[in-house]
């Protein structure tokens, strides 16, 4: 009777045993589908030329991807610039810092943000960045005309430039709302639209004081750096990084012990050096490893680079210029007609699986020894 409940329970252990294993070689077998054909058509297509040159136009043969490689680097480079600080920083916050109802938002709005599809990140850098803003018009008031229904503004260049007034106007002159306040050799800004006949309709004409000549310096200043760019494409990535560093930064923290903490502070040490030089020294392992698996997230990202960077088939020398990246080249190459570009294609996604792998390999590297000593 023993021997047989014996050998029932083996058997089942062997039939459980069976099914992890088939459970375990489906999780791994879609990937080793995916890189088998990876491999087997852009090992192929990668030769020196893929590496060095850029893209050919098409109906030529050859050429390469050396401009979305390079591309690629730089975004994720200008990424970790933006997220990796903001990041890291807000963890700490968030770990050491005992602001239960703050913390407990910040930590909610990180969760909700880390869901976020990646296309939606590019329409809102979209809007912000890519799109200018509606420049005002400001310069000094020359002349008004027909029973101040129409006049005209000058700027410093000397160009002139003539606005309607309606009953819908708005007047912010120096705390006046009418338009008896406006007067010939006032400093004026004038927010209008365009109007049929040539002439602008003025919606709010304001005096020219700081805080008004500042939001026009700003919107300025936006619109000279604002369409499809490297800057907004580094924007876009870096934002989709700082939620997961956040959280993984402070889960690393929290896995501090307290006692280094009450013995640094027991010894005289400021809360700061002790978070600096002691905590975050300790878990330095830990951020790295969350760092590299932001960056081997957003690495691979094409949607909010279709809305940002868009792509460029030279060089590009300026953070205003577009950039080509990796998988915008993919992208663009895999829908072609072009026969030699979707071979190309699938090299470029070996060389971005083979990057996106390589970034988790050195986190498996890094945290090697924390898993060896939670297993002993």
């Amino acid at each position: 009777m023993t021997a047989t409940n014996h050998d029932w329970r083996k058997a089942k252990n062997l039939f459980m045993q069976a099914i992890t294993f088939v459970c375990a070689v489906l999780v791994v077998l879609p990937l080793l589908l995916v890189f088998s054909r990876l491999v087997a058509l852009g090992a192929s297509s990668m030769n020196w030329a893929f590496f060095t040159e850029l893209p050919k136009p098409v109906g030529e043969l050859n050429g390469g991807m050396a401009n979305a490689i390079a591309g690629t680097f730089v975004l994720i480079g200008l990424a970790s610039c933006i997220g990796v600080p903001v990041g890291v920083l807000g963890g700490v916050f968030v770990s050491e810092y005992s602001h239960r109802r703050l913390n407990w938002w910040i930590r909610f709005v990180a969760d909700v943000i880390n869901g976020v599809p990646s296309i939606t990140w590019g329409m809102v850098v979209y809007g912000l960045m890519v799109v200018p803003l509606f420049m005002p018009f400001r310069g000094t008031v020359k002349s008004l005309a027909s029973q101040q229904q129409v006049f005209t503004v000058e700027d410093r260049a000397g160009a002139t430039q003539q606005f309607t007034l309606a009953s819908a106007t708005r007047y912010k002159l120096g705390g006046h709302t009418q338009a008896g306040a406006l007067q010939p050799g006032a400093e004026v800004i004038v927010w209008y639209h365009a109007q049929a006949g040539g002439v602008q309709a003025a919606d709010t004409v304001c005096s020219s004081n700081p805080l008004r000549v500042g939001i026009l310096n700003f919107i300025r200043l936006h619109n000279s750096v604002s369409g499809f760019s490297t800057l907004a494409g580094a924007v876009v990535l870096g934002l989709m990084m700082i939620p997961l560093i956040l959280r993984t930064t402070e889960e690393v923290l929290q896995l501090v012990p307290n006692g280094y903490r009450e013995a640094a502070l027991a010894l005289g040490i400021s809360q700061w050096r002790m978070i600096l030089q002691i905590v975050v020294r300790t878990a330095m392992k830990g951020i790295v490893t969350g760092v590299l698996l932001a960056l081997a997230r957003v690495a691979g990202e094409t949607a909010p680079l279709l809305f940002t960077a868009f792509g460029n088939a030279y060089w590009t020398h300026k953070l205003t210029e577009p950039i080509a990246a990796l998988p915008l080249q993919i992208f663009s190459y895999a829908i072609s007609a072009h026969d030699d570009w979707r071979r190309q294609a699938w090299a470029g996604a070996l060389v971005l699986i083979l990057l996106v792998s390589a970034l988790n390999i050195v986190v498996r590297v890094l945290t090697r020894d924390r898993f060896s000593q939670r297993n002993h």
